[in-house]
């Protein structure tokens, strides 16, 4: 176990040290071409640094560290193996306000509101996996009197990690604490706008790691990713991210006929009854809808459905509510909504607000842009939108913007409110506000989603499992489940006694 690294409150000279960098079986290395990419704050639009842009001999580098640590990594004891997650989390809890200032940096979420957070609560993840160590055990089966017949759970050998970048931190951890625990080794490929936040997090637990259990690369999908995917070393994949990726990344695996675990894209509804109260629901949005990540979440609240006697007054205190939220430099303490990650988000955000305009639909544009003159003027900021009177064919209503942007419409009875809600193709969150416990129970039974809550609109945490139906992906993630159906396999053994 090598000596703490030293804590960086500097997130661009941070992200200086780490450009150009790999880390491939416990040292950071440059790309084999030699060829980065530039990462930008999306507040400014300065270059804060470059990323190596990885390929396919750097995936086979990466790879072949991780197949050579397995065998090794396998051979510690579970529990052995979740002290040293355990471990890791503690050091990322140190490193928690340094972690937390460089992926606002590098992402543009508020400091306050929402990088502090996550980093904050990134080594939870890694504690929760570090305790199930224990849990990695097999059955013993009553198949015959003269047959001992017992199962026992193995790892899968080499797992790949591709991540997001809304959450990078969080979203990783969910993936490779679970993995390695089980007693697999990891290649993580980083999202190309978020690479140094998640480097940084794979440094600091290499301290700790043996080297090559932990592997992270950066790089764009098709050179860096799709290799990763198809390489033949590589047995389990894990990803979260849009639905078309998913399904390339899915038909990929399929050649390999490997597991793969997809989290993918939602249209979450909310729906609010006339008996909820008010001012909590409106609480719910705001959080649920992640306005101050300006919308960039799987889950957020973007078809939000509230019973007739109530839809005015709703919209009245959301707009209200949303309206005091300062935007400005992601950090800046001040701020509580930060800017989209980067250009092509921009344009697809802003392209839908334009849509629904065209299409009729009132748009509310809530908060306020940064003053001119304040240095942010070109930097990717979007006021939040809520839009009323929207069709329920509407590309509103229909596609995942990614943006801060929902919808509100009425409705008149629950049976109108759970046909809306569930006339998707996504199925990952949903919630229902009411005072009635039938309604509650009745429409938790009902709503078509993998994650529904009643009464509040929490994000995903360790011990809860997480996953979506329909297009919003396959299996399971944050809890006992994955690692056990996710993260290894299930080996029958029968010694004949007689």
């Amino acid at each position: 176990m090598s000596e703490t690294l030293n804590i960086n409150l500097d997130p661009r000279l941070l992200a200086n040290e780490l450009s150009s960098l790999h880390l491939i079986n416990g040292a950071l290395v440059p790309a084999t071409s030699g060829e980065t990419f530039d990462v930008i704050y999306p507040a400014t639009l300065e270059v804060i640094g470059k990323a190596a842009a990885g390929d396919r001999d750097d995936v086979v580098s990466a790879v072949a560290a991780a197949k050579a640590a397995q065998p090794g990594w396998a051979g510690l004891s579970a529990r052995e193996r979740g002290k040293l997650i355990v471990e890791c989390g503690r050091r990322l809890t140190e490193h928690a306000e340094e972690l937390g200032r460089l992926v606002a940096l590098e992402t543009g979420k508020a400091l306050r509101t929402e990088s502090r957070v996550e980093a904050s609560v990134l080594a939870d993840a890694f504690v929760f996996y570090g305790g199930l160590g224990s849990e990695l055990k097999g059955e013993t089966v009553p198949f015959s009197p003269t047959m001992m017949t017992l199962t026992q759970r193995e790892p899968i050998g080499v797992v790949a990690a591709i991540i997001p970048w809304n959450v990078p931190m969080m979203l990783m951890a969910y993936k490779i604490a679970p993995a390695l625990v089980a007693g697999n080794t990891v290649v993580v490929k980083s999202a190309e706008e978020a690479p140094f936040a998640v480097l940084r997090i794979c440094q600091i637990m290499n301290q700790v790691l043996p080297a090559g259990v932990f592997n992270i690369l950066s790089g764009m999908g098709p050179e860096c990713g799709g290799p990763l995917v198809a390489h033949p070393d590589v047995g389990k994949v894990t990803f979260t991210g849009s639905v078309e990726t998913g399904k390339i990344i899915y038909r990929a695996a399929a050649e390999k006929l490997i597991p793969v675990t997809l989290e993918l894209g939602g249209k979450s509804p909310m729906i609010v009854m006339a008996d909820a109260d008010l001012d909590k629901a409106v609480d719910g949005a705001v959080g649920g809808m992640r306005f101050t990540r300006q919308g960039q979440s799987c889950t957020a609240a973007t078809r939000i459905y509230v019973e007739e006697p109530l839809r005015e007054a709703f919209v009245e205190k959301l707009t209200a509510k949303v309206n005091k939220l300062k935007m400005g430099d992601p950090l800046d303490e001040a701020t509580d909504i930060g800017t989209i990650v980067s250009q092509q988000q921009y344009e697809r955000v802003t392209s839908f607000i334009e849509i629904g305009k065209k299409e009729g639909a009132t748009a509310h544009e809530l908060s306020a842009l940064p003053q001119a003159g304040s240095g942010l003027d070109k930097g990717f900021f979007v006021r939040p939108v809520v839009f009323t009177n929207v069709s329920d064919e509407s590309r509103l209503t229909r596609e995942e913007i990614f943006g801060p942007v929902t919808c509100v419409y009425g409705f008149n009875g629950l049976e109108e409110a759970l046909r809306l809600a569930n006339d998707s193709v996504y199925g990952l969150a949903a919630t229902i506000w009411t005072r009635d416990l039938k309604t509650a129970m009745t429409a938790t039974q009902r709503l078509q989603a993998g994650f529904v809550q009643v009464n509040q609109n929490l994000v995903v945490m360790p011990g809860l499992s997480y996953g979506g139906i329909k297009q919003s992906g396959l299996g399971r993630e944050a809890s006992l489940e994955a690692m056990l159906e996710h993260f290894t396999h299930k080996k029958t053994i029968i010694i004949n006694m007689t």
